[in-house]
Protein backbone atom coordinates (compact mmCIF):
# COMPACT_ATOMS: atom_id res chain seq x y z
CA UNK A 1 0.00 0.00 0.00
CA UNK A 2 1.15 3.35 -1.07
CA UNK A 3 -0.22 5.39 2.07
CA UNK A 4 -2.62 5.29 4.94
CA UNK A 5 -5.56 7.76 4.77
CA UNK A 6 -7.77 8.71 7.82
CA UNK A 7 -11.55 9.59 6.69
CA UNK A 8 -14.11 11.24 8.99
CA UNK A 9 -17.81 10.99 7.08
CA UNK A 10 -21.37 12.19 8.66
CA UNK A 11 -24.67 13.18 7.35
CA UNK A 12 -26.65 16.13 8.23
CA UNK A 13 -30.94 16.24 7.60
CA UNK A 14 -33.12 18.89 8.44
CA UNK A 15 -36.20 17.44 8.96
CA UNK A 16 -35.88 13.73 7.81
CA UNK A 17 -36.93 13.91 5.33
CA UNK A 18 -36.04 17.25 4.62
CA UNK A 19 -32.73 19.42 3.27
CA UNK A 20 -29.78 17.38 3.87
CA UNK A 21 -26.23 17.48 3.96
CA UNK A 22 -22.97 15.46 3.71
CA UNK A 23 -19.45 15.83 4.54
CA UNK A 24 -16.17 13.86 4.76
CA UNK A 25 -12.75 14.86 6.17
CA UNK A 26 -9.99 13.35 4.59
CA UNK A 27 -6.57 13.32 6.38
CA UNK A 28 -3.74 11.79 4.02
CA UNK A 29 -0.03 11.32 5.22
CA UNK A 30 0.66 14.86 3.58
CA UNK A 31 -2.31 16.71 3.75
CA UNK A 32 -6.12 17.12 4.23
CA UNK A 33 -9.21 17.54 2.19
CA UNK A 34 -12.46 18.87 2.86
CA UNK A 35 -15.51 17.72 0.85
CA UNK A 36 -18.99 18.32 1.24
CA UNK A 37 -22.62 18.61 -0.42
CA UNK A 38 -26.26 18.29 0.09
CA UNK A 39 -29.77 17.40 -1.22
CA UNK A 40 -33.09 19.26 -1.79
CA UNK A 41 -35.13 16.40 -0.51
CA UNK A 42 -33.32 13.55 1.31
CA UNK A 43 -33.03 11.43 4.85
CA UNK A 44 -30.48 11.40 7.38
CA UNK A 45 -29.79 7.88 6.25
CA UNK A 46 -29.04 8.58 3.10
CA UNK A 47 -26.76 11.63 3.89
CA UNK A 48 -24.46 9.11 5.66
CA UNK A 49 -24.36 6.78 2.87
CA UNK A 50 -23.24 9.53 0.50
CA UNK A 51 -20.40 10.69 2.87
CA UNK A 52 -18.73 7.17 2.59
CA UNK A 53 -19.16 7.49 -1.05
CA UNK A 54 -18.14 10.31 -1.66
CA UNK A 55 -15.06 10.00 0.78
CA UNK A 56 -14.06 6.98 -0.71
CA UNK A 57 -14.23 7.83 -4.41
CA UNK A 58 -11.91 10.85 -3.61
CA UNK A 59 -9.12 8.64 -2.56
CA UNK A 60 -6.54 6.37 -4.86
CA UNK A 61 -7.33 2.83 -4.88
CA UNK A 62 -4.24 1.57 -3.47
CA UNK A 63 -4.60 3.51 -0.32
CA UNK A 64 -5.52 1.84 2.70
CA UNK A 65 -8.43 3.75 4.46
CA UNK A 66 -9.63 4.23 7.81
CA UNK A 67 -13.07 5.19 7.92
CA UNK A 68 -14.75 6.39 11.05
CA UNK A 69 -18.50 7.04 11.41
CA UNK A 70 -21.04 7.97 14.31
CA UNK A 71 -23.68 6.15 11.99
CA UNK A 72 -24.32 2.09 13.18
CA UNK A 73 -26.28 2.46 10.51
CA UNK A 74 -23.50 2.51 7.63
CA UNK A 75 -20.85 0.95 9.86
CA UNK A 76 -22.95 -2.53 11.01
CA UNK A 77 -25.12 -2.61 7.32
CA UNK A 78 -21.51 -2.37 5.37
CA UNK A 79 -19.74 -4.96 7.89
CA UNK A 80 -22.39 -7.04 8.51
CA UNK A 81 -26.34 -6.24 7.06
CA UNK A 82 -24.86 -5.99 3.33
CA UNK A 83 -24.13 -9.81 3.08
CA UNK A 84 -28.21 -11.02 3.93
CA UNK A 85 -29.27 -8.25 1.92
CA UNK A 86 -26.68 -9.19 -1.13
CA UNK A 87 -28.26 -13.00 -1.06
CA UNK A 88 -32.10 -11.74 -0.66
CA UNK A 89 -31.37 -9.56 -3.79
CA UNK A 90 -31.76 -6.37 -2.18
CA UNK A 91 -34.85 -7.19 -1.13
CA UNK A 92 -37.02 -4.85 1.73
CA UNK A 93 -33.36 -3.23 2.02
CA UNK A 94 -33.99 0.55 2.40
CA UNK A 95 -31.84 2.62 0.21
CA UNK A 96 -30.41 0.15 -2.04
CA UNK A 97 -29.61 2.42 -4.72
CA UNK A 98 -26.89 3.66 -2.70
CA UNK A 99 -25.61 1.07 -0.69
CA UNK A 100 -24.99 -1.03 -3.86
CA UNK A 101 -23.06 2.14 -4.92
CA UNK A 102 -21.24 1.58 -1.42
CA UNK A 103 -20.20 -1.98 -2.10
CA UNK A 104 -18.94 -1.20 -5.38
CA UNK A 105 -17.38 1.49 -4.17
CA UNK A 106 -15.24 -0.66 -1.44
CA UNK A 107 -14.45 -3.34 -4.36
CA UNK A 108 -11.03 -3.87 -4.18
CA UNK A 109 -9.90 -1.71 -1.41
CA UNK A 110 -8.36 -2.34 1.79
CA UNK A 111 -10.58 -0.39 4.04
CA UNK A 112 -11.06 -0.63 8.22
CA UNK A 113 -14.99 0.81 9.51
CA UNK A 114 -14.71 2.27 12.95
CA UNK A 115 -17.36 3.76 15.02
CA UNK A 116 -17.19 7.19 16.62
CA UNK A 117 -19.75 8.32 19.22
CA UNK A 118 -20.80 11.39 17.58
CA UNK A 119 -20.60 15.04 18.37
CA UNK A 120 -18.32 13.64 21.72
CA UNK A 121 -15.90 16.67 21.51
CA UNK A 122 -13.04 14.70 18.19
CA UNK A 123 -12.57 17.37 16.50
CA UNK A 124 -12.02 15.12 13.43
CA UNK A 125 -15.86 14.11 13.46
CA UNK A 126 -16.72 17.86 14.39
CA UNK A 127 -15.36 18.57 11.11
CA UNK A 128 -16.99 16.17 9.40
CA UNK A 129 -20.38 17.32 10.86
CA UNK A 130 -19.37 21.16 9.96
CA UNK A 131 -18.53 19.94 6.49
CA UNK A 132 -22.12 18.32 6.44
CA UNK A 133 -24.03 21.59 7.37
CA UNK A 134 -21.92 23.70 5.07
CA UNK A 135 -23.22 21.42 2.07
CA UNK A 136 -27.12 21.68 3.49
CA UNK A 137 -26.62 25.61 3.54
CA UNK A 138 -25.11 25.76 -0.03
CA UNK A 139 -28.58 23.34 -1.38
CA UNK A 140 -30.69 26.28 0.62
CA UNK A 141 -28.65 29.38 -1.07
CA UNK A 142 -29.19 27.20 -4.53
CA UNK A 143 -32.89 26.41 -3.64
CA UNK A 144 -33.72 30.41 -2.83
CA UNK A 145 -32.87 31.41 -6.47
CA UNK A 146 -35.13 28.51 -8.01
CA UNK A 147 -37.71 31.12 -8.04
CA UNK A 148 -35.44 32.79 -10.83
CA UNK A 149 -34.29 29.12 -12.30
CA UNK A 150 -36.94 26.21 -11.81
CA UNK A 151 -34.13 23.43 -12.83
CA UNK A 152 -32.45 23.80 -9.80
CA UNK A 153 -35.48 22.38 -7.51
CA UNK A 154 -34.24 18.96 -6.64
CA UNK A 155 -30.85 19.16 -7.35
CA UNK A 156 -27.97 17.62 -5.86
CA UNK A 157 -24.96 19.47 -5.37
CA UNK A 158 -21.29 18.10 -5.09
CA UNK A 159 -18.21 20.23 -3.98
CA UNK A 160 -14.56 19.66 -3.07
CA UNK A 161 -12.97 22.09 -1.01
CA UNK A 162 -9.49 21.62 -0.88
CA UNK A 163 -6.87 23.39 1.88
CA UNK A 164 -4.72 25.53 0.77
CA UNK A 165 -0.79 24.69 -0.27
CA UNK A 166 0.29 26.48 2.73
CA UNK A 167 -2.54 25.49 5.05
CA UNK A 168 -1.69 21.49 4.17
CA UNK A 169 -0.13 19.48 7.32
CA UNK A 170 2.58 17.70 6.74
CA UNK A 171 2.98 14.00 7.65
CA UNK A 172 5.35 14.61 11.22
CA UNK A 173 2.63 17.24 12.93
CA UNK A 174 -0.92 15.37 11.64
CA UNK A 175 -2.65 15.07 15.02
CA UNK A 176 -5.45 13.30 13.54
CA UNK A 177 -2.99 10.18 12.22
CA UNK A 178 -0.76 10.25 15.83
CA UNK A 179 -3.97 10.52 18.13
CA UNK A 180 -7.29 9.32 16.35
CA UNK A 181 -9.64 9.74 19.50
CA UNK A 182 -8.38 12.95 19.78
CA UNK A 183 -7.30 13.05 23.89
CA UNK A 184 -4.82 15.51 23.25
CA UNK A 185 -7.02 18.51 21.65
CA UNK A 186 -7.10 21.20 24.43
CA UNK A 187 -3.47 22.50 23.59
CA UNK A 188 -2.73 26.13 22.57
CA UNK A 189 -1.93 24.23 18.95
CA UNK A 190 -4.76 22.58 18.69
CA UNK A 191 -6.66 25.88 19.85
CA UNK A 192 -4.81 27.36 16.49
CA UNK A 193 -6.06 24.74 14.14
CA UNK A 194 -9.27 24.63 14.90
CA UNK A 195 -9.54 28.01 14.55
CA UNK A 196 -8.15 27.75 11.23
CA UNK A 197 -10.76 24.81 10.51
CA UNK A 198 -13.34 27.20 11.27
CA UNK A 199 -11.90 29.93 9.12
CA UNK A 200 -11.60 28.01 6.30
CA UNK A 201 -15.20 26.56 6.51
CA UNK A 202 -16.16 30.38 7.09
CA UNK A 203 -14.76 31.26 3.76
CA UNK A 204 -16.95 28.39 1.59
CA UNK A 205 -19.85 28.87 3.49
CA UNK A 206 -19.88 32.53 2.43
CA UNK A 207 -19.40 31.99 -1.22
CA UNK A 208 -22.15 34.04 -3.29
CA UNK A 209 -24.66 31.51 -5.63
CA UNK A 210 -23.05 33.23 -8.67
CA UNK A 211 -19.33 32.20 -7.54
CA UNK A 212 -21.09 28.80 -6.67
CA UNK A 213 -22.58 28.27 -10.45
CA UNK A 214 -19.51 29.20 -12.26
CA UNK A 215 -16.84 27.65 -9.70
CA UNK A 216 -15.16 24.51 -11.64
CA UNK A 217 -15.03 22.66 -8.10
CA UNK A 218 -18.72 23.27 -8.43
CA UNK A 219 -20.92 20.85 -9.52
CA UNK A 220 -24.98 20.90 -10.04
CA UNK A 221 -26.39 17.35 -11.26
CA UNK A 222 -30.01 16.40 -11.35
CA UNK A 223 -31.33 14.62 -8.40
CA UNK A 224 -31.46 10.84 -8.86
CA UNK A 225 -34.14 9.11 -10.03
CA UNK A 226 -34.26 5.90 -8.28
CA UNK A 227 -35.06 6.39 -4.73
CA UNK A 228 -38.80 4.71 -3.88
CA UNK A 229 -41.43 6.82 -4.14
CA UNK A 230 -42.41 6.51 -0.39
CA UNK A 231 -38.90 7.47 0.76
CA UNK A 232 -40.42 10.85 1.23
CA UNK A 233 -42.61 9.38 4.16
CA UNK A 234 -40.15 7.53 5.58
CA UNK A 235 -39.36 8.63 9.26
CA UNK A 236 -38.78 5.46 10.67
CA UNK A 237 -34.66 5.57 10.46
CA UNK A 238 -32.74 3.19 11.90
CA UNK A 239 -30.55 5.82 13.54
CA UNK A 240 -31.88 8.68 15.94
CA UNK A 241 -30.23 11.29 15.49
CA UNK A 242 -27.13 12.52 16.93
CA UNK A 243 -26.16 15.69 19.71
CA UNK A 244 -25.27 18.60 17.30
CA UNK A 245 -22.77 21.01 19.45
CA UNK A 246 -22.50 22.87 15.56
CA UNK A 247 -26.32 23.05 15.72
CA UNK A 248 -25.81 26.21 18.38
CA UNK A 249 -23.78 28.10 15.68
CA UNK A 250 -26.42 27.05 12.62
CA UNK A 251 -28.88 28.58 15.16
CA UNK A 252 -27.36 31.82 15.89
CA UNK A 253 -26.74 32.71 12.05
CA UNK A 254 -30.75 31.39 11.35
CA UNK A 255 -31.66 34.28 13.46
CA UNK A 256 -30.94 36.92 11.21
CA UNK A 257 -33.98 35.87 9.50
CA UNK A 258 -36.19 35.66 12.78
CA UNK A 259 -35.35 38.66 14.83
CA UNK A 260 -37.68 37.61 17.49
CA UNK A 261 -35.31 34.23 18.52
CA UNK A 262 -32.06 35.15 21.22
CA UNK A 263 -29.67 32.52 20.59
CA UNK A 264 -26.36 33.61 22.99
CA UNK A 265 -23.03 32.00 21.93
CA UNK A 266 -21.31 30.13 24.10
CA UNK A 267 -18.52 32.16 26.26
CA UNK A 268 -16.69 28.64 26.98
CA UNK A 269 -15.70 25.85 24.40
CA UNK A 270 -16.37 22.35 26.05
CA UNK A 271 -16.24 19.01 24.77
CA UNK A 272 -18.44 16.22 25.81
CA UNK A 273 -22.14 15.57 26.04
CA UNK A 274 -25.15 18.07 25.53
CA UNK A 275 -27.83 19.05 28.41
CA UNK A 276 -30.03 21.70 28.08
CA UNK A 277 -32.08 22.95 30.53
CA UNK A 278 -35.64 23.42 29.29
CA UNK A 279 -38.42 25.43 30.30
CA UNK A 280 -41.91 26.16 28.52
CA UNK A 281 -44.86 28.37 29.11
CA UNK A 282 -48.32 28.28 27.53
CA UNK A 283 -51.68 28.92 27.49
CA UNK A 284 -53.21 26.10 29.03
CA UNK A 285 -52.67 22.57 30.67
CA UNK A 286 -53.61 20.40 28.11
CA UNK A 287 -52.10 20.24 24.46
CA UNK A 288 -55.09 17.75 23.46
CA UNK A 289 -57.45 20.35 23.77
CA UNK A 290 -55.88 23.26 21.61
CA UNK A 291 -53.71 24.87 24.31
CA UNK A 292 -49.97 26.28 22.31
CA UNK A 293 -46.70 27.20 23.55
CA UNK A 294 -46.10 30.81 23.59
CA UNK A 295 -42.38 30.97 25.79
CA UNK A 296 -39.38 28.41 25.04
CA UNK A 297 -36.16 28.89 27.31
CA UNK A 298 -33.40 26.12 27.30
CA UNK A 299 -29.77 26.37 28.68
CA UNK A 300 -26.78 24.53 27.73
CA UNK A 301 -25.01 22.73 29.37
CA UNK A 302 -21.60 20.42 29.36
CA UNK A 303 -19.51 18.58 31.75
CA UNK A 304 -21.97 20.22 34.44
CA UNK A 305 -20.84 23.89 33.46
CA UNK A 306 -22.92 26.33 31.71
CA UNK A 307 -21.55 27.24 28.48
CA UNK A 308 -23.28 30.73 28.16
CA UNK A 309 -25.23 29.84 25.32
CA UNK A 310 -28.97 29.94 25.53
CA UNK A 311 -31.52 29.80 23.36
CA UNK A 312 -35.01 32.26 24.05
CA UNK A 313 -38.29 32.67 22.23
CA UNK A 314 -41.97 34.15 22.39
CA UNK A 315 -44.26 32.81 20.44
CA UNK A 316 -47.40 34.00 18.95
CA UNK A 317 -50.00 30.73 19.85
CA UNK A 318 -52.68 31.67 17.16
CA UNK A 319 -55.04 31.49 20.03
CA UNK A 320 -55.94 33.53 23.27
CA UNK A 321 -53.34 33.34 26.26
CA UNK A 322 -56.96 33.34 28.99
CA UNK A 323 -56.61 32.84 32.43
CA UNK A 324 -52.81 31.54 32.04
CA UNK A 325 -51.93 35.43 32.11
CA UNK A 326 -51.95 35.36 35.79
CA UNK A 327 -49.45 32.50 36.20
CA UNK A 328 -47.09 33.90 33.83
CA UNK A 329 -47.90 37.41 33.01
CA UNK A 330 -47.72 37.57 28.89
CA UNK A 331 -50.02 39.03 27.31
CA UNK A 332 -52.32 38.91 23.76
CA UNK A 333 -50.54 42.43 23.20
CA UNK A 334 -47.09 41.46 23.89
CA UNK A 335 -47.71 38.25 21.60
CA UNK A 336 -49.48 39.71 18.65
CA UNK A 337 -46.41 40.69 16.70
CA UNK A 338 -44.57 37.31 18.13
CA UNK A 339 -43.55 34.50 15.22
CA UNK A 340 -45.70 31.69 14.94
CA UNK A 341 -44.46 28.28 15.71
CA UNK A 342 -44.09 27.18 12.57
CA UNK A 343 -41.50 30.40 11.54
CA UNK A 344 -39.08 29.14 13.69
CA UNK A 345 -39.52 25.44 14.32
CA UNK A 346 -36.38 24.66 12.33
CA UNK A 347 -34.23 27.32 14.17
CA UNK A 348 -35.50 26.00 17.88
CA UNK A 349 -35.24 22.22 16.30
CA UNK A 350 -31.48 22.58 14.80
CA UNK A 351 -30.51 23.96 18.93
CA UNK A 352 -32.53 21.38 20.92
CA UNK A 353 -31.95 17.96 18.91
CA UNK A 354 -29.40 15.28 20.10
CA UNK A 355 -28.99 16.99 23.47
CA UNK A 356 -30.38 15.26 26.95
CA UNK A 357 -33.15 17.37 27.51
CA UNK A 358 -33.95 18.32 31.62
CA UNK A 359 -36.72 19.86 32.27
CA UNK A 360 -38.93 20.13 36.10
CA UNK A 361 -42.09 17.76 34.95
CA UNK A 362 -40.76 16.93 31.80
CA UNK A 363 -43.35 14.81 30.40
CA UNK A 364 -45.78 18.40 30.26
CA UNK A 365 -42.97 19.96 28.35
CA UNK A 366 -42.17 17.46 25.91
CA UNK A 367 -45.66 16.45 25.19
CA UNK A 368 -45.95 20.51 24.77
CA UNK A 369 -42.84 20.31 22.16
CA UNK A 370 -43.87 16.88 20.27
CA UNK A 371 -46.98 18.37 19.50
CA UNK A 372 -45.63 21.59 18.13
CA UNK A 373 -42.63 19.80 16.10
CA UNK A 374 -45.04 17.55 14.90
CA UNK A 375 -47.39 19.79 13.62
CA UNK A 376 -44.42 21.93 11.84
CA UNK A 377 -43.63 18.82 9.64
CA UNK A 378 -40.71 17.63 11.91
CA UNK A 379 -41.73 14.88 14.33
CA UNK A 380 -41.18 14.44 17.67
CA UNK A 381 -38.36 15.93 19.29
CA UNK A 382 -38.44 13.05 22.10
CA UNK A 383 -37.56 10.92 19.62
CA UNK A 384 -34.41 12.39 18.62
CA UNK A 385 -33.56 13.73 22.22
CA UNK A 386 -32.80 11.50 25.80
CA UNK A 387 -35.55 13.77 28.29
CA UNK A 388 -34.70 13.42 31.88
CA UNK A 389 -37.52 14.37 34.67
CA UNK A 390 -35.55 16.35 37.47
CA UNK A 391 -39.29 16.50 39.09
CA UNK A 392 -39.06 12.44 39.15
CA UNK A 393 -35.79 12.62 40.46
CA UNK A 394 -36.51 14.92 43.29
CA UNK A 395 -40.02 12.37 44.44
CA UNK A 396 -37.28 10.03 44.38
CA UNK A 397 -34.62 11.71 46.70
CA UNK A 398 -37.34 13.23 48.65
CA UNK A 399 -40.27 11.32 49.00
CA UNK A 400 -43.55 12.22 50.81
CA UNK A 401 -42.20 15.71 50.35
CA UNK A 402 -43.26 19.23 48.39
CA UNK A 403 -40.87 18.77 45.31
CA UNK A 404 -42.06 21.88 42.99
CA UNK A 405 -39.75 24.02 42.08
CA UNK A 406 -39.86 26.78 44.47
CA UNK A 407 -40.09 23.95 46.95
CA UNK A 408 -36.52 22.76 45.91
CA UNK A 409 -34.67 25.95 45.81
CA UNK A 410 -36.27 26.46 49.77
CA UNK A 411 -34.78 22.80 50.46
CA UNK A 412 -31.24 23.64 48.88
CA UNK A 413 -30.76 27.21 50.45
CA UNK A 414 -30.45 28.69 46.23
CA UNK A 415 -30.49 32.51 46.03
CA UNK A 416 -34.19 33.67 45.71
CA UNK A 417 -35.18 35.01 42.19
CA UNK A 418 -38.40 37.69 41.43
CA UNK A 419 -40.97 35.29 40.57
CA UNK A 420 -43.66 36.68 40.54
CA UNK A 421 -44.76 35.46 36.84
CA UNK A 422 -43.12 32.47 35.78
CA UNK A 423 -40.72 32.60 32.75
CA UNK A 424 -39.41 29.96 30.71
CA UNK A 425 -35.37 31.30 30.64
CA UNK A 426 -36.03 32.70 34.26
CA UNK A 427 -37.13 29.05 35.48
CA UNK A 428 -34.67 27.56 33.80
CA UNK A 429 -31.62 29.17 35.41
CA UNK A 430 -33.60 28.34 38.19
CA UNK A 431 -33.82 24.38 37.61
CA UNK A 432 -30.05 24.56 36.37
CA UNK A 433 -29.03 25.53 40.01
CA UNK A 434 -31.83 22.79 41.09
CA UNK A 435 -30.40 20.15 39.40
CA UNK A 436 -27.05 20.53 40.24
CA UNK A 437 -27.46 20.63 43.87
CA UNK A 438 -29.88 17.75 43.27
CA UNK A 439 -26.78 15.73 41.22
CA UNK A 440 -24.32 16.84 43.47
CA UNK A 441 -23.60 20.14 43.24
CA UNK A 442 -20.30 22.31 42.41
CA UNK A 443 -18.35 23.21 45.86
CA UNK A 444 -17.01 26.42 45.86
CA UNK A 445 -14.17 27.87 48.59
CA UNK A 446 -14.70 31.05 49.97
CA UNK A 447 -12.43 31.47 51.79
CA UNK A 448 -13.85 34.61 53.65
CA UNK A 449 -16.16 32.59 54.59
CA UNK A 450 -14.08 30.34 56.03
CA UNK A 451 -12.46 32.38 57.97
CA UNK A 452 -15.41 34.13 59.52
CA UNK A 453 -16.38 30.83 60.56
CA UNK A 454 -12.89 30.21 62.26
CA UNK A 455 -13.64 33.18 63.90
CA UNK A 456 -16.97 32.28 65.24
CA UNK A 457 -15.50 28.76 66.71
CA UNK A 458 -13.03 30.58 68.35
CA UNK A 459 -15.34 33.19 69.80
CA UNK A 460 -17.60 30.52 70.61
CA UNK A 461 -15.02 28.45 72.72
CA UNK A 462 -14.16 31.35 74.98
CA UNK A 463 -17.79 31.76 75.98
CA UNK A 464 -18.22 27.86 76.99
CA UNK A 465 -14.92 28.82 79.49
CA UNK A 466 -17.15 31.70 81.25
CA UNK A 467 -20.06 29.34 81.82
CA UNK A 468 -20.38 27.85 85.25
CA UNK A 469 -21.97 24.36 84.69
CA UNK A 470 -25.02 23.95 87.05
CA UNK A 471 -24.12 20.79 89.07
CA UNK A 472 -26.97 18.56 90.83
CA UNK A 473 -25.74 16.46 93.82
CA UNK A 474 -27.61 13.39 94.91
CA UNK A 475 -29.87 12.97 97.84
CA UNK A 476 -29.17 10.91 101.03
CA UNK A 477 -31.50 8.28 100.29
CA UNK A 478 -30.58 8.39 96.25
CA UNK A 479 -26.53 7.44 98.01
CA UNK A 480 -28.33 4.81 99.79
CA UNK A 481 -30.29 2.92 97.41
CA UNK A 482 -26.97 3.08 95.13
CA UNK A 483 -24.99 1.41 97.56
CA UNK A 484 -27.54 -1.36 98.15
CA UNK A 485 -27.90 -1.71 94.38
CA UNK A 486 -24.05 -2.90 93.93
CA UNK A 487 -23.99 -4.88 96.81
CA UNK A 488 -26.94 -6.85 95.13
CA UNK A 489 -24.63 -7.31 91.95
CA UNK A 490 -22.18 -8.32 93.21
CA UNK A 491 -23.41 -10.77 95.63
CA UNK A 492 -25.44 -11.90 92.03
CA UNK A 493 -22.03 -11.65 90.20
CA UNK A 494 -19.75 -12.86 92.42
CA UNK A 495 -17.72 -9.66 91.38
CA UNK A 496 -17.92 -6.40 91.78
CA UNK A 497 -20.11 -3.85 89.55
CA UNK A 498 -18.49 -1.46 87.42
CA UNK A 499 -19.96 1.33 89.32
CA UNK A 500 -18.31 0.32 92.98
CA UNK A 501 -15.89 2.87 94.49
Amino acid sequence: MSQTITLYVDGACRGNPGLGGWGAYIVTEQEEHKLYGGEAQTTNNRMELTAAIEGILFCPMDAKLIIWTDSNYVKQGITEWIHGWKKKNWKDVKNPDLWQKLDATCQGREIEWHWIKGHAGHAGNEMADQLANVGADQVSKMLKTADSNPTLNATLITSAVDIAEHDKKKAESDWLLDDPFGFDLMGDDAEVETEDMQNTLQEAHQATDTELEISASVHVIEAETNVPATESTITDETETEKTNPSARVDAVNTTQLHPHIVVTPATMELHGPRQLILDTETTGFYYQDGDRIIEVGALEMINRKLTGSSIHIYIQPEKLVGESENIHGISDEFLKDKPKFAEIADVLYQYLKGAEIIAHNATFDMNFLDMEFSRAGLGNLSEVCEVTDSLLMAKSKHPGQKNSLDALVRRYEIPARDRTFHGALLDAEILADVYLAMTGGQVAFDMDALSASEEQQRQSDRLSIDIDLAVILPSEEELAAHENWVKQFEEKHGKPCFFAK
